[in-house]
């Protein structure tokens, strides 16, 4: 670090080399941050913070976000102020992050707005929460009762409301069209748009042999839209098409199509990306690589240009069984070098950090707590297994948020100056006493050799 400043004193570093290393240095020292807790009890918030020396105590008193479990997370892509979090059990909570502001690791959240099981916006388990891509004072949800609907931000109340006839696993809207189409997965086996602008439901787009699990739009072209669905298949779509599918992407190219002035020569409309379901499809935020998840346990990058698989593994550690959407965190361009590119991938228990290309383990980020926690619902208590459900990364900073099924929202941040120091003097003390053993080991040692050199030895 003050090399670079120093280097950027003298001209010799742009500012976004700086900004770079910085980035870089920040994400590879992303740990858990235990004292920063969700708490959406009617319990008000102590006023007073915990020391340091308590923040080993944060998971015994870890306050729960949502009673029954939390389902999804997502932050603004604005001002990453504000983030919302849907639950298990329907209820829906609006987060301030920055309402607390007195210690950077030591903080207790509570919900700016929420809506409860009995006043909710859903009648079953919320799905997916989104923000309005051009404005975060309106979020679109989803849900297990059929719906699609808009909500305002302040107040969490529902202000349009679409009936689809069909679980709504997940949805995606355009953040750079002028379109106002929201691409539904559902369990329908076709692709369902919403017009915003018109109310209407009638377009779908045909193609899966099975429920549609996840969707998600380019970041560069407004009209091109990605799928994956309980078939294996990850389909690219045109809406502008009367026929819609561009294609599918085949696990077993690794060459992809080839181009003769700008168009393909041989579409694809056979294979299959997974071996199972694909519950996640992610874009790169520069629109060079798709990133989809499935229930063989693999993760593949797609090169979009060719639709050609990159070939990139990331070994047997993958972890990936429920049939609710999965969708790997993929870091921003903005963040780390410029040949850096890294996902993020909810891995049930823990949270492991990938070289997005060529597979390389990162990082491998533990989540505290029990492997089998309480949740309460509509039939009462109940043991779940707690898995990682959702992550959200933060605008404007280095740090992610994750959702748990024990209930839990845990934040991810890097390890600051006091973190380190008291990792160093953790490891100092250990150091001498493992020097201090060595000593006692040594004295004994000699001692028994003096002993034995002092007794005589005869021969007979």
């Amino acid at each position: 670090m003050p090399y670079n400043l120093l280097a950027r004193a003298c001209g010799t570093l742009s500012p976004r080399a700086v900004e770079q290393a910085v980035t870089s240095g920040l994400l590879h020292s992303i740990q858990a941050a235990p004292g920063i807790r969700f708490d959406g009890s009617d319990v008000p918030a102590p006023t007073f913070h915990q020391d340091a020396g308590e923040s080993a105590n944060a998971e015994d008193q870890a306050a729960w976000a949502h009673r029954a479990g939390v389902n999804c997370l997502t932050v603004d892509r604005f001002e990453g102020r504000y983030m919302l979090s849907g639950g298990s059990d329907s209820s829906v909570a609006l987060w301030d992050l920055q309402s607390v502001s007195n210690n950077y690791n030591q903080s207790r959240f509570k919900p700016a707005a929420k809506a409860n099981k009995a006043s909710s916006i859903h009648k079953y388990g919320i799905t997916h929460l989104s923000f309005y891509p051009f404005d975060s004072l309106a979020f679109l949800s989803s849900s297990y009762d059929h719906t699609l609907k808009i909500n305002a931000t302040e107040t969490i109340t529902p202000s349009a409301s679409f009936d689809l006839g069909s679980v709504v696993y997940s949805h995606a809207l355009s953040p750079i069209a002028d379109h106002l189409l929201v691409a539904c997965a559902t369990q329908h086996p076709a692709v369902r748009l919403v017009d915003l602008k018109s109310g209407s439901t009638a377009h779908s787009l045909a193609g899966h042999r099975g429920a549609v699990l996840s969707v998600v739009w380019s970041p560069k072209d407004e009209y091109i839209l990605a799928s994956g669905g309980a078939d294996g298949t990850v389909r690219l779509w045109d809406v502008r098409r009367s026929a819609g599918s561009l294609g599918l992407l085949d696990l077993e190219d690794s060459i992809g199509i080839s181009r003769v002035n700008g168009r393909n020569t041989r579409p694809r409309y056979q294979g299959k990306a997974h071996v199972g379901a694909c519950n996640g499809v992610v874009w790169k935020d520069d629109g060079r690589f798709l990133v989809t998840a499935g229930h063989d346990e693999r993760v593949r990058v797609w090169d979009v240009g060719v639709g050609a698989n990159a070939l990139s593994h990331f070994g047997p550690i993958i972890k990936n069984t429920h049939l609710s959407t999965l969708l790997p965190l993929l870091v921003p361009s903005t963040v780390g070098n410029r040949t850096e590119k890294v996902m993020v991938y909810p891995n049930e228990k823990e949270i492991l950090l990938f070289d997005l290309l060529d597979g390389t383990l990162l990082k491998r980020l533990r989540v505290p707590g029990a492997v089998v926690a309480q949740a309460s619902g509509s039939s009462g208590q109940r043991n779940v297994r707690n898995r990682v459900t959702s992550l959200a990364w933060r605008a404007g900073d280095v740090e992610f948020y994750s959702s748990h099924s024990d209930g839990v929202i845990r934040a991810w941040r890097p390890r600051g100056k006091t973190e380190a120091e008291l990792d160093r003097e953790e490891a100092e003390g250990v150091d001498d006493s493992e020097g201090n053993d060595r000593k006692r080991k040594r004295q004994a040692l000699d001692e028994v050799f003096r002993d034995l050199m002092r007794q005589k030895i005869t021969f007979t």
